[in-house]
């Protein structure tokens, strides 16, 4: 499988699993959860939610982002929106897999339907990935396997509901060129140099990290 083309934007990462991408003078935010700065959505011109979960959704962020910017619209799964429409109509749309739009210049497609399992007692809620630009992958909490090349993959690396043999497995089947680490905040400095020798040796991908309000060019 061969990489799609980079993208030309800018990526900075942001507490656990919140990334900011800067295209054209524009800016997308994924996943402004209860970990990420307070400040997360501000200046956004869409945000995309991949499920309910706190840590990737927080419904004070996200409102004061589309109050500060009363043209941001923002894209997510039903049990979201549910929560947001009404105090701001006609500005949070509903998506799910399969779906295909425009949000802040970049051209999303929406991938994945559950959450991973966290435990066999728990109910799997709803989850979607979000793919930018055929380029840049978000999975949210799942390890979703989208049917287009990638290449630069958001890797959750440390979850409740995954162990690092599944991380390593999830970028060599999904093959991206690079792959930098998301859903980190549970992650301790002790343990970061063991999970970056062995994905970058093994996930046969260039893997890398951003300390939160560090920025790259892709």
């Amino acid at each position: 499988m061969n990489a799609a083309n980079p993208l030309h934007l800018t990526l900075t990462k942001k507490t656990h699993s919140c990334i900011r991408l800067e295209k054209d003078g524009r800016t997308l935010v994924i996943d402004p959860g209860g970990f990420s700065e307070q400040d997360a959505a501000l200046g956004a011109d869409a945000m995309l939610v991949t499920h309910e979960h706190a840590d990737h959704f927080d419904e004070g962020r996200l409102r004061a982002g589309l109050e500060a910017n009363p043209a941001a619209e923002v894209w997510t799964l039903r049990s979201v929106a549910e929560q947001l429409s009404a105090a701001f109509p006609g500005r949070v749309h509903t998506v799910g897999h399969g779906d295909t739009f425009t949000a802040a210049g970049f051209d999303v497609q929406v991938h994945g339907e559950l959450h991973a399992v966290i435990h066999p007692d728990i109910p799997r809620i709803t989850n979607i990935g979000f793919l930018l630009d055929g380029s840049l992958f978000h999975p949210g909490d799942a390890l979703t396997v989208p049917d287009h090349p990638v290449d630069t993959l958001m890797l959750p690396v440390m979850a409740p509901w995954n162990k690092i043999s599944e991380v390593i497995d999830y970028v060599r089947e999904v093959k991206p060129r690079r792959a930098i680490d998301i859903h980190d905040a549970l992650l301790t400095d002790l343990a970061r140099p063991i999970y970056d020798r062995q994905i970058g040796s093994l996930g046969g991908a260039d893997h890398g990290r951003l300390p939160p309000g560090d920025s790259t060019g892709l």
